[in-house]
């Protein structure tokens, strides 16, 4: 009925923030975005519209674009309940709001796989296998393994051979459809990686998070969950984006977080990990330059 109301009032916003509303509440952000963007086109002073904006930027996780909208709406007479607080905890975050995280692979699951392997020349499950293999003595055991922020599967045929099953948890449900369709794992959850991993009652031999921990800048509390679902004598492997800073870790220009090499080995101290090996590596690229990185093994006692 709001498609058929907006297609018949094309000059009225009201119909195109109400469209939009409907379009957001089943799931379909981006749209919603554009008939809000297209009410404004008509109505360049439409509160309800820069209102709308500003809810539908912050659960994208884009903090700044949504407080913006809210300054806007509220120039314009729009209340907002308690929207602005929730923009003030969302940027003290020292991690990448869940939202924009998921709104960002959403959108790009369907030629993630494409631009990943060649755009980016993305290698960090080959790395991760390799490393993995070495600290274990030439070839990596058999066991349960948890593939952390699994996106669309890329990491599924390196560690397929050596998994009796093969878990992944993500939290964008496009990415977790794609990962299905590859047909490569046992189980497969839409969630925060935080959350899965302090909830889970499952155990692994093995956890691997490739390329995951750059939307995470503190990661004290994947580390520790990390460390309640890893049986004894389980493996931790994972990549960050290196940084040479006194800083532990920092939030790039490329929204992405890198962390130190001290950091890191000062996180494996204090969580009961014994490291295996902590490598200089390259895990993609960025506008054709080599990212610096780190790859870990760490163990279980």
């Amino acid at each position: 009925m709001l498609r058929e109301a907006v297609a018949l009032g094309r000059d009225w916003p009201e119909a195109a923030v109400a469209f939009g509303r409907s379009l957001a509440a089943n799931g379909a952000l981006p749209a919603a975005i554009a008939e809000y963007q297209r009410a404004l086109r008509i109505d360049r002073d439409c509160g309800a519209a820069e209102l709308a904006l500003a809810e539908a930027w912050a659960d994208a996780g884009e903090a700044a674009k949504a407080g913006e909208h809210l300054a806007r709406a509220e120039a314009l007479g729009e209340a907002s309940d308690g929207l602005r607080d929730r923009l003030d905890a969302m940027q003290a975050l020292a991690r990448s709001d869940a939202g924009y995280v998921r709104h960002l692979f959403d959108q790009f699951a369907a030629d993630y796989d494409t631009r990943m392997r060649g755009t980016l020349a993305y290698r960090a499950p080959e790395i991760l296998a390799e490393l993995g293999a070495l600290v274990a003595g030439g070839r990596l055991r058999k066991t349960p393994t948890l593939d952390l922020g699994c996106g669309t599967g890329l990491a599924a045929p390196a560690f397929r051979p050596c998994a009796t099953t093969l878990a992944g948890v993500d939290l964008s449900p496009q990415m977790i459809a794609q990962a299905e369709a590859g047909g490569l794992y046992d189980a497969l959850e839409v969630a925060d990686i935080e959350a899965y991993l302090a909830t889970t009652r499952r155990r692994f031999g093995r956890v691997v998070a490739a390329d995951v921990f750059v939307y995470i800048g503190d990661l004290a509390a994947v580390f520790a969950g990390i460390r309640r679902v890893l049986k004894p004598g389980g493996l931790f492997l994972f990549t960050v984006e290196r940084h040479e800073g006194e800083a532990p870790f920092m939030l790039q220009e490329t929204r992405r977080w890198s962390h130190s090499r001290r950091y890191i080995e000062d996180l494996a101290d204090a969580h009961g990990f014994d490291m295996r090996g902590l490598v200089d590596c390259t895990p993609r690229v960025n506008k054709g330059m080599p990212i610096p990185g780190l790859a870990g093994a760490l163990a279980t006692l």
